[in-house]
């Protein structure tokens, strides 16, 4: 891909574009973004609407069944059994959430007769304005649930939950 300037005396000049280090950005640009695409498909969590709006009736005895919520409150996480009204506690230390209680609360429930073949829990996150709950703590809760056996996590407002706390 050649051009020839001027009208052939001896001050023509001859032109040539070089495309190959456009080629080369392009095949790099190309490889980049197939390689993100298939990166962002594996690293992401599978969540799903959970819970029911305050106030809503129980339809075909779906309040029958107990399930496990956890709501994430400032102060506090707390895990809740819908059908027997059982909450627990886990405080908040110096250094933040108590992660490993949290991760052990859940194995409890996951080995208990009403979960052992169960794998949905909802999970809430009680923020405000005077005490916001960061992303990172909401995302860490649903790695917590995943990792011990509860992988269809479901996000809900903390008035959806079914067993939820007085605060």
């Amino acid at each position: 891909m050649g051009q020839a300037l001027g009208t052939g005396d001896k001050k023509s000049a001859n032109v040539e574009l070089n495309i190959i280090p456009f080629i080369d950005l392009m095949s790099c640009l190309t490889a980049f973004l197939l390689v993100t695409a298939v990166w962002i498909n594996i690293a992401r969590l599978e969540i799903k609407p959970a819970g029911r709006a305050a106030g809503e009736p129980c339809l075909d005895g779906d309040c029958e069944v107990p399930k496990l919520s956890v709501l994430v409150d400032a102060d506090e996480i707390w895990i809740g059994v819908s059908r027997v009204n059982d909450f627990q506690k886990i405080p908040r230390t110096a250094a933040g959430y108590d992660w490993p209680k949290l991760e052990a609360t859940l194995k409890e429930h996951k080995a208990s007769a009403f979960f052992t073949d169960k794998t949905d829990i909802e999970i809430a996150a009680d923020s405000t304005s005077d005490h916001p709950i960061t992303y990172q703590a909401l995302i860490a809760t649903m790695d917590i649930a995943v990792k011990t056996g509860f992988v269809d996590v479901g996000l809900t407002d903390p008035r959806g939950l079914s067993a939820r706390p007085t605060l």
